[in-house]
């Protein structure tokens, strides 16, 4: 089963490629998404990391929850799934 985790307290000028390169040694990484502002295109300071391994997704956690990532203590646990507000984007 797929496990995501939420990566969270990232800097701004952090990249996708930056993430990929955190997360490199945990080897059944399957996808790596930073989020980004719609207007200006500049990360939103989080984002979500796909395993294919649910041990490997908890040795992520367990290594790299707290470490320190271009200058700021990151936040990594386990996804949430999205809250159903009722509101749709349009």
């Amino acid at each position: 089963m797929r496990k995501k985790l939420y990566v969270g307290n990232l800097s701004y000028k952090a990249t996708e490629d930056d993430l990929k390169d955190l997360f490199k040694e945990f080897e059944t990484v399957t996808e790596v998404n930073l989020v980004t502002d719609r207007a200006t295109g500049r990360s939103r300071g989080f984002g979500f990391v796909e395993f294919s391994s649910d041990e490997d997704a908890d040795k992520a956690i367990n290594s790299l929850n707290g470490k320190m990532f271009q200058d700021r203590e990151i936040v990594v646990n386990e996804a949430r799934p999205p809250k159903n507000t009722g509101h749709r984007r349009y």
